[in-house]
């Protein structure tokens, strides 16, 4: 977990619509970076952008792995290198619902890294262990809360063994206490020295967690700096905004 990710010059439209314009941004081995901004701000092409589900129409995403070179975006074909360093987490769970929890985990261990059924199994219990699951590796989803669905979204994005997670509005359709637990996981995850890139409207885990945060408006990048200067004075008038709003909305 030592991976380094450098965005440079990144532009992505569909058909007529830009959406990413000239995106540029790197986060060091192990920081923990926030993307904000509106819904259609552009930060979930952008993930999927890093994560190689989706092809930039222009620029390079570089991830280095201990000062190696692990992918060059534009240079490299879908499915390649990038896809097994990079672990991707939805705002929708995306599990399969005719398959127990350890199944759901254990699948990608079994069909992409080809391992045996057994040791699949033990590294999807020791994941699914890893965030509190460990009770309900034989539960469909549908037997699961949402909150528990998305830990299991967690456990099989980890069980791969990534140096870098992405999550793409992780608890946009949980309720407080489901989003807690699932806040909780990534906390872990940022204290064990993960490196993540999270888009998100949770502005206490931004603010607490983060090392840096990207503000994004427009398909382009407002403002970038350290968490506690962007919640403290932020130095554009977008993100002033940005934040009157957010914290106006989530005040009690």
């Amino acid at each position: 977990m030592n991976a380094s990710v450098d965005v440079r010059n990144l532009s992505k439209s569909f058909a007529r619509h830009e959406v990413l314009s000239d995106v540029s941004l790197r986060i060091e081995p192990g920081q923990v970076a926030a993307l904000l901004g509106l819904s259609g701000a552009g930060k979930s092409t952008l993930l999927r952008c890093i994560a190689d589900l989706e092809r930039p129409d222009n620029g390079d995403i570089v991830i280095r792995l201990n000062e190696r070179d692990a992918a060059v975006a534009d240079a490299a074909p879908i499915g390649t290198t990038r896809r097994a360093v990079v672990g991707m987490v939805f705002q929708q769970f995306e599990l399969y619902p005719h398959m127990r929890a350890i199944d759901n985990v254990a699948l990608a261990l079994r069909h992409v890294q080809h391992l045996p059924r057994p040791k699949a199994r033990d590294i999807a219990t020791e994941h699914l262990q890893r965030v509190g699951l460990g009770d309900f590796l034989d539960r469909y989803p549908l037997q699961l809360s949402g909150g528990q669905q998305q830990r299991v979204a967690i456990a099989r994005s980890l069980a791969l063994s990534p140096d870098v997670m992405l999550f793409d509005e992780p608890t946009s359709s949980l309720d407080p206490e489901m989003t807690a637990g699932v806040l909780g996981v990534m906390r872990k995850l940022a204290e064990d020295g993960m490196t993540m890139i999270v888009a998100t409207h949770e502005m206490e885990f931004a603010r607490d967690v983060a090392d840096i945060v990207f503000f994004m408006e427009g398909g382009t990048i407002v403002e970038a700096t350290a968490a506690p200067v962007f919640f403290s004075s932020p130095s554009t008038d977008r993100a002033k905004s940005f934040l009157r709003r957010i914290l106006k909305g989530s005040a009690p």
